[in-house]
C-alpha cells in the first residue's frame, strides 16, 4: 500500500530555522565580549539551563544564577541584548520552507527546547509565524527533547498521524527519537541536503521534478 502524503513538517529552529540560541560558542563571546571566566560561567549554565529551557525559570533569573551572583561592570540588559544578538536567520532554509508550506499546503510545526524569552524574541525579530503553524516550545510544554513526550504533544496539536509528518533537525539523537516514533526523519547537515532528503518524500517545488 501506496504510504500517506505528508502533510506536516515538524522543524527544529536552532540549528535549522536560525541560529542556536544561545550555545557554546555565543557563551565562549560572551566571556570575551564581558571579560568573564568562561568555565566558571559554563558550569553555572549547565547546573540552571535545561530548568530554563523547561519554561520553570525566567531569563533574568538565569542571568542572575550565572552572570550577576556578584556585582558587574555592566548591566542586566546590555548582557540580555547581547544573548538576543546571537541569533541570526539560516535564510535558504527559511526560504524553502515557506514555499513548501504554501506548495503543499504543509502544516509547519515548530519543535525546540528553549526558554520563553529568548523563544518569544526569535517568533518576533524573524517573524516566524508568517509561516510556523504551532510552536511547540520546552518552556510552552514544560518537556524536552530528548522526552518523547514533546513529539507526542506536537502530534497531538497538529493531529497528524506520524507517518504524515517529516522532522528536521541539527542533532541526529532527536532525529532518531522521532523514527522511533513512528515520525520520518532527516538529520539536517546543510540546505542542499535536507532539500534533496525532503524530495524523496514527495515534497518538491515546482520544476524540480526531473531532478533527483
Amino acid at each position: 500500500m501506496e504510504s500517506p502524503s505528508i502533510t506536516t513538517l515538524f522543524l527544529d529552529i536552532g540549528g535549522v530555522l536560525l541560529t542556536n540560541g544561545w550555545d557554546r560558542g555565543s557563551r565562549r563571546r560572551a566571556a570575551e565580549t564581558f571579560g568573564l571566566d568562561y568555565a566558571e560561567m559554563d558550569e553555572r549554565h549547565h547546573l540552571t539551563f535545561d530548568t530554563y529551557e523547561e519554561g520553570t525559570l525566567s531569563l533574568q533569573e538565569y542571568i542572575n544564577r550565572v552572570i550577576f551572583y556578584e556585582p558587574r561592570p555592566f548591566t542586566r540588559d546590555e548582557f540580555r541584548e547581547f544573548m538576543f544578538s546571537r541569533s541570526q536567520p539560516h535564510q535558504e532554509m527559511i526560504d524553502l520552507v515557506r514555499a513548501l508550506k504554501a506548495h503543499h499546503r504543509l502544516k509547519v510545526v515548530a519543535l525546540s527546547n528553549e526558554g520563553r524569552e529568548l523563544t518569544l524574541h526569535r517568533i518576533n525579530k524573524f517573524s516566524m509565524a508568517e509561516y510556523v503553524d504551532f510552536f511547540i516550545s520546552s518552556c510552552f510544554v514544560h518537556y524536552r527533547k530528548p522526552d518523547a513526550d514533546i513529539y507526542r504533544i506536537a502530534m497531538d496539536i497538529s493531529q497528524v498521524r506520524p507517518s504524515q509528518a517529516v522532522y528536521i533537525d541539527d542533532r541526529a539523537m532527536f532525529v532518531e527519537i522521532a523514527r522511533g516514533l513512528g515520525i520520518n526523519g532527516i538529520h539536517h547537515a546543510g540546505h542542499e541536503s535536507t532539500r534533496s532528503a525532503l524530495g524523496s518524500y514527495g515534497l518538491i517545488l515546482p520544476g524540480e521534478e526531473g531532478m533527483s
